[in-house]
């Protein structure tokens, strides 16, 4: 029994659409990611909620926007203004940063010596873009950041 012209374009498509799904894969191996990956100003926004506080009035729902500059060698830092539990503030603080070569990585943000957030973050859009979560107990939070501007801007 021959196989129906029907039958052949579905091969085709299948065996095309693996091809396709599996070339990403294979260019992000090629890629690999460092802490130069990171290098420049990035505008953030985070979002979320601190359940447990060392500093009781921060307890409660919180958001941020602000730029985190990346030196390119593991220092960060923060220029922010926030809304942690209806308590409004501004400031600098500044951190330390690792990507490892599948564009995952840490970055602390340092606030105060009582007060220091740790997060997780994947590095995604070409290195224009991150995702990050707070990785600290009694904190749900999320961050977003994206690069300001490219090299020659």
């Amino acid at each position: 029994m021959k196989p129906t012209i029907s039958a052949k374009t579905f091969a085709i498509t299948i065996t095309t659409a693996l091809a396709l799904g599996i070339a990403p894969w294979a260019m992000a191996d090629d890629k690999g990611c460092s802490v130069e990956t990171l290098k420049g100003t990035f505008g953030y926004t985070s979002t979320g909620v601190i359940l447990t506080a060392q500093i009781p009035a921060l307890a409660g729902p919180g958001a941020e926007v602000g730029t985190q500059y990346f030196d390119g060698k593991g220092g960060v830092t923060f220029t922010f203004n926030s809304s942690q539990n209806g308590n409004i503030s501004s400031g600098t603080v500044s951190g330390g940063y690792k990507v490892n070569d599948d564009c995952t990585g840490t970055f602390t943000e340092v606030e105060t010596p009582m007060f220091t957030a740790n997060f997780s973050f994947v590095i995604d859009k070409s290195g224009d873009e991150f995702q990050a979560i707070c990785q600290d107990s009694g904190v749900v939070d999320t961050r977003t950041g994206r690069r300001q501007f490219r090299a020659g801007d």
